[in-house]
């Protein structure tokens, strides 16, 4: 597998944490950011625990690609 831009601030890449996605020059997963946002966090609390290394652009990114997914899937359940 090759390194996939998935857009602006995410990436996979399969030498970092084994090709799940990850925000751009970091080794933070998505699927972490995603949880504390689903959780209700506050981003700027997520930044901060992120030692700023993510912006609030780039999780608005993330929600937006997320949304984008689930919308594209939506025709199948999910099971939570």
């Amino acid at each position: 597998m090759k390194r996939k831009s998935m857009s602006r601030f995410i990436a996979a890449d399969p030498k970092v944490c084994h090709g799940q996605f990850t925000f751009r020059g970091t080794r933070i997963l998505v699927s972490d950011v995603l949880e504390l946002v689903a959780a209700g966090m506050a981003w700027d609390k997520i930044i901060e625990q992120c030692h700023g290394s993510i912006s609030r652009p780039a999780i608005a990114e993330a929600v937006r690609l997320a949304g984008r997914v689930l919308a594209e899937r939506g025709e199948r359940p999910v099971s939570a």
